[in-house]
């Protein structure tokens, strides 16, 4: 009984090394915290109701361009992979590489393209409220 007391024990603390040293490991970054979409607009309060969050991946191929479109809740992304360029209606506009974040403009119609040879890959998350559209095209 002694001998296994001792390895229970023995085991315990040398995975609570391995697991601290994998704590060391990690690594946060804060990709994107603001109140002002990418056009330095004020974002909107958030909708009354019931919250509903929804994440999306977007893969738009290359030489495509989504509609114009407005999207009544708040939403950020983060460009996995490509490059993006986001257009507002009075011609101001956002280029996104890879790895770079966007707050996205609420209230306002715009449109994103792709003008670049590989597939824009997107993880963009809404914060909206059941029953409201997160997107209204034109």
């Amino acid at each position: 009984m002694k001998k296994l007391s001792y390895g229970i024990c023995f085991a315990l603390l040398f995975s609570c090394n391995v697991w601290a040293a994998d704590l060391n490991a990690i690594q946060i970054e804060t990709l994107a915290k603001t109140n002002l979409s990418w056009d330095g607009s004020h974002l909107p309060s958030y909708s009354h109701g019931t919250p509903e969050v929804t994440i999306l991946r977007i893969k738009i191929p290359p030489g495509a361009q989504l509609p114009l479109h407005t999207h009544p809740e708040i939403n950020a992304g983060v460009l996995l992979s490509g490059e993006l360029t986001v257009v507002t209606e009075d011609n101001r506009f956002l280029h996104l590489k890879a790895g770079e974040s966007i707050v996205e403009v609420v209230n306002k119609w715009h449109y994103g393209k792709n003008e670049s040879q590989e597939i824009a890959e997107i993880i963009v998350f809404y914060a909206g409220a059941v029953d409201m559209p997160i997107t209204i095209k034109k």
